[in-house]
């Protein structure tokens, strides 16, 4: 029997039911790869030694990370594409309890770091994600410039989504 008689993978058949079906497809499989991702990083982590750390926990410990430089709030906030500052703000404080963040201040402003723990616990991370996911998405023979390819789209629609967010709010 072919599938393709029965549309599109979608999870809202009524929202596939408009003009552009295939954009219920891309936020189905967004929905699915957002928390398989989020699961991802918990457990990675977990195996890192750190069982008690969120999805957020984790991308704001990689983003604080990030060239080994200290970052402001806002600025982890802007780049994780984050609104509610609170839960960022959440997310340092049990990294600092854990010994894996520390803060500081550059003129005015809080800043953030890594400890030597905490960049520990990001390479400990790369080396089993390295292991476990990579080494599975080559074996798959998944292509670099698809990758690529897709991590732009992904961009691109995220900007669509922040736009028709904004003019909702004005609706």
């Amino acid at each position: 029997m072919s599938h393709s008689n029965l549309g599109p993978v979608v999870s809202s058949a009524h929202l596939a039911a408009g003009s552009f079906p295939e954009v219920s497809e891309f936020e189905f499989g967004l929905i699915i790869a957002g928390h398989a991702f989020g699961r991802w990083t918990v457990r990675a982590m977990a195996a890192s030694g750190y069982p008690e750390l969120s999805s957020l926990d984790v991308l704001v410990l990689h983003t604080v990370r990030h060239r080994d430089r200290p970052k402001k709030l806002a600025d982890i906030c802007l780049v994780l594409n984050v609104e509610d500052t609170h839960t960022v703000n959440y997310a340092i404080k049990k990294l600092s309890k854990l010994g894996l963040v520390t803060e500081g201040r550059l003129g005015k402003e809080k800043t953030v770091e890594t400890t030597d723990e905490g960049r520990a616990a990001c390479d400990r991370y790369r080396e089993i994600r390295e292991d476990l996911l990579l080494a599975a998405m080559k074996d798959a023979g998944i292509e670099p410039d698809q990758m690529s390819r897709l991590s732009a789209m992904l961009r691109l629609m995220s900007g669509q989504y922040d736009q028709a967010a904004r003019a909702a709010t004005a609706y």
